[in-house]
């Protein structure tokens, strides 16, 4: 990012913004809105209660499951998409329509068929991820060119060698560009589970501290979750970056 010929490096922008946070925090402009230097003093010491240390533990247990359970169906189900044109007509209406809709809406059904619990988290974490990787997938699938699966099959290359060592690899940069927002849309997924179940996890915390206008503490652990898929998003895009030669030549 330039301003005014000079680089500016882009953590200069957050700093901006947590100096506008801080002094509308001073200026008490709004009461939902603490400075940003209490926020940081009150993350201090949340975490070393009790209590958040349980709820991220919770929090973070259905998160994995959930996107892992995500990316186990999403990948085969996008490479069966990218591959067989009658499966691709017949589920693609559907994942473009459950990647677009509005996923929130379905957490009250998922509370009816798996109840008050940390089932129903998994279930909205799944949902909100495993779209996305579907698509990624499919879309390196179909950027594959058809001579590099013709040289796999003339040298014998057996069906699930052919899926497992070539097709995979070869859309190897898609699928992580489809793991990385499935993390993020998983946070999301986690956190609006969590929000409407409010029983369990940080769903409970965030409840009770919007109840008791707890705000610092409140804004605290939003911050954390912040911080955590953006962690995470960086993590998985540095690999994307390692692969990137699996692409090779595929248009």
């Amino acid at each position: 990012m330039k301003v005014l010929g000079y680089r500016v490096p882009m953590m200069a922008s957050l700093l901006l913004w947590g100096v506008l946070w801080e002094i509308l925090g001073r200026l008490e402009v709004v009461f939902i809105l603490p400075p940003l230097s209490d926020v940081l003093v009150a993350a201090v010491d949340l975490v070393q209660q009790p209590g958040w240390q349980s709820a991220t533990v919770t929090t973070l247990r259905a998160f994995a499951i959930g996107l892992v359970l995500a990316i186990g169906a999403g990948i085969p189900l996008g490479i069966l998409m990218g591959r067989v044109r009658a499966a691709d007509d017949l589920l693609g209406m559907w994942v473009n329509i459950f990647s677009s809709a509005p996923l929130s809406a379905l957490v009250p059904v998922l509370m009816i068929l798996f109840g008050f619990g940390e089932a129903t988290i998994i279930a909205a974490v799944f949902l909100f991820s495993v779209w996305i990787v579907v698509l990624d997938t499919r879309a390196g699938v179909r950027h594959i060119a058809p001579s590099l699966i013709e040289m796999a099959r003339s040298y014998g290359a057996s069906r699930p060698a052919l899926f497992g060592k070539v097709i995979f690899f070869a859309a190897l940069p898609e699928i992580l560009a489809g793991v990385r927002l499935g993390v993020i849309r998983g946070v999301k997924g986690v956190v609006i589970g969590q929000l409407l179940v409010a029983i369990v996890g940080y769903g409970a915390l965030f409840e009770a501290f919007s109840r008791n206008f707890r705000m610092t503490q409140f804004w605290a652990l939003t911050l954390m979750l912040f911080a955590f898929a953006i962690v995470v998003g960086a993590l998985i895009e540095r690999l994307e970056t390692k692969v990137e030669f699996y692409a090779g030549e595929r248009g």
